[in-house]
């Protein structure tokens, strides 16, 4: 069984009375234990995992006792949102991802191939790879999964088929040493909500998770679009911020953040960022409860015309454009246009720069061949009653995106 495609995030908190009706096991731990699920206890865990994944996934994992148990709602976020950053960029027949750090539980790696997706994984450690790939096995899934050495890129291309993949994603060590995870532990107001049963190496690495996002992000600066979404789960808000810096340092300009918080209990968040010009959904970019200092530009505008009808919101639009020196195309039926350029051609000296050729009789066309390479903006604009909703496809130029939508707001006399 494959889970649905349109599987939607997890957002509440497991119903644990309700998942035990399909389950005798989870349900035997239920009445053992008043009803509640024992936090501490890693065989609970365990059931609690497997049931979950039972009944979402059509999945089940074989683990040992010395690695990571998965909370699987978080670890579905994670994905789902992968999911929606590549349907709401580049459409593309087949998908192929690499869970870096797999684990023995091989989780994102099960989730990913459970939408059809040709999915890799590494790991370090390799008694978690040995279990990764009996829980793809058990599974009846084709998931290639390689032992690396730390010395190895975290992305080794080599040790697979593909030459480029469609994304990475992550859940990398949360702490730098023994001592900040203890300080972790008990700087945090709320207790553990759950014992940890991860091994050093899931638990501990150099610099913790910002240092491992950190070193992504100087693999990512090489590989650049050889993966379209680079992804890293990062364990606290003040990681969050730290990594945006760094990309921003590297002037990276087109990444999206999540909060994956599932229900009310731990949270979690994950980057992603592309080399690559083709900018995500708004709400995929800015996904979830999230502070303004991590956000990345909006995506999309509204301009509001009040008492203007569709068809009139739609002819004043294809009139600008097609006044324009850029690439337009307007369905009338739908009222809805795709513009194209490669430059600001609405500010003032565009336009009479514009006035000046044709009024001596020469060619205003643009010196470029008119591929994709030359495109600084594409943007989709969707006209209705009383607004105009554009949409910024692709472009790594947040000033050029600006200024287009504040043109259009002022020749339509938006206020």
């Amino acid at each position: 069984m494959t889970a649905p495609s349109g599987r939607p995030y997890y957002t509440e908190d497991i119903n644990f009375a309700l998942l035990a009706e399909g389950d005798a096991a989870l349900q035997a731990i239920l009445d053992a234990n008043k009803g509640r699920i024992d936090w501490q206890d890693p065989k609970a865990l365990k059931c609690l995992t497997n049931a979950i994944l039972a009944r979402d996934f059509s999945l089940k994992l074989t683990l040992p006792d010395d690695r990571l148990c998965p909370p699987i709602p978080v670890r579905w976020n994670y994905i789902r949102w992968i999911q929606d950053l590549l349907a709401t960029t580049q459409s593309s027949t087949t998908i192929t991802g690499l869970d870096i750090g797999t684990g023995a539980s091989a989780i994102y790696a099960l989730l990913a191939a459970r939408l059809g997706w040709r999915m890799r994984g590494s790991d370090i450690d390799g008694k978690s790879v040995s279990y990764a790939q009996r829980n793809a096995q058990n599974n009846r899934l084709r998931i290639l999964i390689a032992t690396t050495t730390p010395a190895e890129p975290l992305i080794p291309l080599d040790r697979f088929p593909e030459d480029e993949l469609d994304f990475v994603v992550c859940n990398p060590p949360f702490y730098s040493s023994d001592e900040d995870m203890q300080s972790a532990y008990a700087d945090n107001p709320i207790p553990a909500s759950a014992v940890c049963t991860g091994s050093m190496n899931e638990m501990i690495g150099p610099g913790g998770d910002v240092g491992f996002a950190t070193r992504l992000i100087e693999e990512s600066l090489v590989l650049r679009e050889r993966v379209r979404w680079y992804t890293c789960m990062l364990s606290r808000l003040i990681s969050l911020h730290q990594v945006i810096t760094k990309l921003k340092e590297a002037g990276i300009v087109n990444w999206a953040v999540t909060n994956l918080q599932a229900g009310q209990k731990t949270r979690r968040w994950a980057v992603a960022w592309s080399f690559r010009d083709f900018r995500p959904a708004n709400e995929v970019a800015r996904h979830g409860e999230l502070v303004l200092g991590v956000l990345p530009p909006a995506t999309e505008w509204t301009i509001t015309v009040a008492g203007v009808k569709a068809a009139d919101v739609g002819r004043k639009v294809n009139e600008l454009m097609s006044a324009l020196d850029l690439r337009w195309v307007w369905k009338e039926g739908i009222t809805t246009g795709m513009a194209a350029t490669e430059s600001n051609v609405w500010s003032r000296a565009a336009r009479r720069k514009k006035k000046a050729i044709e009024a001596v009789g020469m060619s205003v066309d643009h010196d470029s061949d008119g591929s994709d390479e030359d495109i600084a903006l594409v943007v989709k604009v969707v006209c209705s009653d009383g607004r105009a909703d554009v949409r910024w496809m692709r472009g790594l130029d947040h000033v050029i995106w600006e200024s287009f939508c504040g043109m259009l707001k002022r020749s339509l006399g938006a206020r």
